[in-house]
């Protein structure tokens, strides 16, 4: 039986992903969600550290040779984000808890934790 080959984009992007959820379990980061989707869009990682609610995109390149990875977070996907992180907090009962937004970009092995980027 033959199974679909992954991309290697979504292949290069779940390799990231797991390199940040590392990054934030070694950070004291609780990690809630991974890969939380809705009609409208996705969401990499849903965190909490401390009493706050982070939404993080993660966006991973092996090289910065077509630009770093945090300008594909462009102000149509961070829009998507703040919909879908809206929509999480609808669900899970939470639209008062304190919450932001944050990229984690990975070129090759170095890690970058923008906070509170949008």
């Amino acid at each position: 039986m033959l199974f679909p080959k992954k991309s290697f984009n979504k292949i290069n992007g779940d390799s990231g992903e797991k390199i940040a959820l590392n990054f934030l379990k070694k950070n004291k980061y609780k990690i809630l969600e991974t890969n939380f989707k809705t009609s409208i869009g996705e969401i990499d990682i849903i965190a909490k550290q401390k009493s706050v609610i982070v939404f993080v995109e993660v966006k991973y390149r092996s090289s910065n040779d077509f630009g770093l990875p945090r300008e594909a977070v462009n102000r149509s996907k961070q829009n998507k984000i703040r919909i879908v992180a809206t929509q999480y907090l609808k669900m899970t009962k939470q639209l008062s808890s304190p919450c932001r937004c944050d990229v984690i970009e990975i070129i090759d092995n170095d890690i970058i934790h923008l906070k509170n980027c949008f």
